[in-house]
């Protein structure tokens, strides 16, 4: 199944989202493109089987929310909640916006990853990226397989 090509993907949605974030740099668009290229194949919408994550970053809403609730209203984060905010449209309530709003989502998804106490690995470190992913976005009860994705990770930082 053809996608969204990775590097119209790196350089078009994540490489400016993460700047206007204020948490790029290479290692993260690598690892957030990665984690797209993972997690949908850069192809789906909606998690197939009917499980409730939603878009290229494969999101749940129960984790959208919880970062929402718990992480952002955190004084220490007003700024990157105030620029959150402003990737966001007033006509669908935030959740429904991880499947067509692309800044939204990856910022969303680098959310999930800055909250954890983990630093990024390398740059052009597949392997450590890969296992970052498992670790931290698809949890040890997740269907991600760190060595299988090291090949999604290499696509993403040569795209």
């Amino acid at each position: 199944m053809a996608g969204i090509d990775p590097a119209q993907l790196k350089w078009r949605v994540v490489a400016p989202t993460l700047a206007a974030l204020g948490l790029g740099g290479d290692a993260a668009v690598n690892l957030l493109t990665g984690t797209a290229l993972v997690e949908s194949g850069g192809v789906w919408l909606a998690q197939l089987g009917g499980g409730p994550a939603l878009g290229l970053w494969q999101m749940e809403p129960a984790t959208h929310d919880d970062i929402w609730r718990t992480f952002l209203p955190d004084d220490r984060f007003a700024e990157i909640e105030t620029r959150v905010r402003r990737m966001t449209c007033s006509d669908l309530p935030r959740v429904q916006q991880l499947v067509g709003n692309l800044r939204y989502a990856c910022a969303m998804a680098r959310l999930k990853y800055y909250r954890a106490p983990d630093a990024l690995p390398a740059a052009n470190d597949a392997a450590s990226l890969s296992a970052m992913h498992k670790r931290v976005y698809n949890t040890q009860l997740g269907a991600a397989d760190p060595t299988t994705n090291i090949a999604a990770f290499r696509r993403a930082i040569a795209a």
